[in-house]
């Protein structure tokens, strides 16, 4: 192991919400950003393309759909992102231009067919599309909106920040799901999520614990204000804040090194200093000296093998 140090950052921010091109534009500022303060790494929330649309029903009831619902649903599917748009394009740039990783939280569209995935993108420094990682299980409503996915992309990276890989919100919730992270080797794990209560820190905390790892959980920070008028009357019985945020970086001690940060925008960073990543396995190592091969099998179906970067 390569005793390095990284610094990192976590982007608590607000997109516009159900606008591609305007999120974007925000996406590329928040990379010049997390640059200029120094990262070698971003991570952004969950579903920051278009938004994660917390609050709607898209008018869904079981065996009932109605002509309102889908044109919410058309609005939510047209501002959704393809891997291969031009979009896609201008946010690589801005990172070949910021020099740095970025990690991306977006509803992705398929090119053929036109499903929508919850997705966590991969770039590397040079702006170039590494890889992706579509939520494995969709959480209650979301499944109406966002199709499932297998082991094929249950991504790792060696890179030479380390090796990083990562699952969506309650993916985290999934032991086997966290252990197809372990088994990888995985030092800087990455959490996007929509999760803003106080027990997802303790989620946090237990995940550098028991993989012995880096944490970045990186959540929006959106008000009710901040969605589009058309959508106000969905929205009468929600707070003001609707996501207050609860970024936070984690490490492999379970010491909180940056956050949480509640109830604003805010740019989370700090040093992963990995000697401490290599002492925090004096004592435990999921899958090493604290492994029993001998009792338990672990098999994922399809899992890639990790991607080497560099």
């Amino acid at each position: 192991m390569d005793l390095r140090k990284v610094k990192v950052g976590v982007a608590q921010a607000t997109p516009a919400l159900f606008d591609m091109a305007g999120t974007v534009e925000i996406v590329c500022n928040w990379i010049d950003k997390a640059a200029q303060q120094g990262c070698e790494l971003l991570l952004f929330p969950e579903s920051f393309i278009p938004c994660y649309p917390r609050g709607l029903s898209f008018e869904a009831v079981i065996g009932k759909r109605t002509d309102r619902g889908r044109e919410m649903w058309l609005d939510y599917w047209n501002n959704s992102i393809e891997t291969t748009s031009p979009h896609i394009k201008t946010i690589s740039e801005a990172i070949k231009k910021a020099g740095i990783m970025v990690a991306l939280g977006v509803t992705e569209k398929e090119t053929i067919g036109g499903t929508l995935h919850c997705s966590l993108l991969y770039f590397d420094k040079d702006g170039t599309l590494l890889g992706r990682h579509r939520k494995l299980k969709p959480t209650g409503l979301e499944r109406y909106i966002w199709g499932e996915s297998d082991g094929t992309t249950l991504t790792t990276l060696d890179t030479d920040l380390g090796i990083i890989g990562g699952l969506i919100c309650w993916e985290n919730y999934m032991p086997l799901a966290r252990m197809s992270m372990y088994t990888k080797g995985v030092q800087i794990y990455l959490a996007p999520t929509a999760d803003a209560r106080p027990s997802w820190q303790s989620t946090m905390q237990h995940i550098a614990l028991e993989g012995r790892c880096f944490v970045l959980a990186c959540n929006q920070f959106v008000r009710k204000s901040d969605y589009p008028e058309q959508y106000q009357s969905e929205l009468t019985d929600e707070p003001e804040i609707m996501s207050a945020g609860g970024s936070v970086i984690i490490s492999p001690t379970g010491e909180v090194l940056a956050g949480p940060l509640w109830n604003e925008e805010g740019l989370l960073t700090a040093e992963l200093d990995f000697s401490v990543l290599a002492k925090s396995k004096l004592d435990f190592d999921v899958i090493g000296h604290y492994a029993r091969p001998d009792v338990f099998d672990y098999i994922v179906n399809k899992q890639p093998d990790t991607i080497r970067v560099g």
